[in-house]
């Protein structure tokens, strides 16, 4: 079993972090998909073995435009979005995903959580955790064997 923490567009709140402290220490996994990708810094220097950073629009310097992360023989493809037209609808990043031969891809950029299939991919968006935003959420993703359960944590 891999526990997979996923984060989006932080924009600078780093108290939305902090309040996930217990739960960053005990998972596997973090990933972090951009916007900003400076805030991810303090998560890859305390978890330097767990931390994948991406790149998002508003990341001009730091961070991976995409990833594939291994969990439990099941590759996930991660991006920030952006550069799928993901505000427009996922079919380009579930093709991405497919090129990779993964059946996982996880994205931000959207501000707005989501989980749903798309020709055989599961895309999951942990939405935001802005300051500004209605809801803060994160994704808290498991993975066992060829079973991945996604669930989208409201921290307020």
């Amino acid at each position: 079993m891999k526990t997979i923490v996923v984060l989006s567009d932080t924009h600078g709140n780093l108290q939305s972090l902090q309040k996930l402290a217990q739960v960053l220490d005990e998972c596997d996994c973090i990933v972090h998909l951009g916007d900003m990708a400076g805030d991810a810094r303090s998560l890859t220097r305390a978890y330097p073995e767990k931390t994948y950073v991406l790149a998002g629009n508003n990341d001009f310097c730091g961070g991976m435009d995409d990833a594939v992360i291994e969990a439990e023989g099941r590759r996930i493809f991660a991006c920030h979005g952006h550069r799928y037209g993901v505000k427009s609808g996922t079919a380009r990043l579930a093709a991405a995903a497919k090129e990779h031969l993964c059946d996982i891809a996880l994205y931000g950029h959207t501000h707005e959580p989501d989980v749903h299939e798309e020709d055989g991919v599961l895309l999951i968006n942990p939405g935001c955790m802005t300051r500004y935003s209605v809801r803060q959420t994160y994704c808290y993703l498991v993975v066992v064997g060829k079973k991945a359960v996604a669930t989208i944590v409201d921290l307020r």
